[in-house]
């Protein structure tokens, strides 16, 4: 079973209270969460990428920054869809350290 299905089951049986309480718990787990990019122990090195790919984000941030347009981007990964990349561009813009940090690390690598 998977985990959702098994989430399902558990609050079928849950009051409105305690849904109430879940949802404020996984509200503040996802505070910090990005439509599209994804962070999995394991894959990449725990790096963010885009979601059903193991693309990156911090991969396609260096290739625009040496010139790569979007439109190369997109032929260059197949795929990846225009939604993906503007995910990764608001990903970037707030976490430009840990980017910076990624593109620098992988670099010297």
């Amino acid at each position: 079973m998977r985990k959702v299905d098994e989430a399902e089951a558990l609050l079928s049986g849950m009051s409105r209270g305690e849904k109430a309480q879940l949802l404020q718990r996984v509200a503040q787990d996802l505070a910090d969460a990005y439509p599209g990019i994804d962070t999995i122990a394991g894959v990449c090195g725990g790096e963010p990428i885009i979601v059903r790919t193991r693309i990156p984000v911090w991969l396609l941030e260096q290739a625009r920054r040496l010139g790569s347009s979007e439109a190369d981007l997109l032929r260059s990964y197949p795929a990846l869809r225009a939604e993906d990349l503007a995910n990764a561009w608001a990903y970037v813009r707030s976490h430009r350290d840990q980017i910076d940090v990624q593109i620098r690390d992988h670099e010297t690598a």
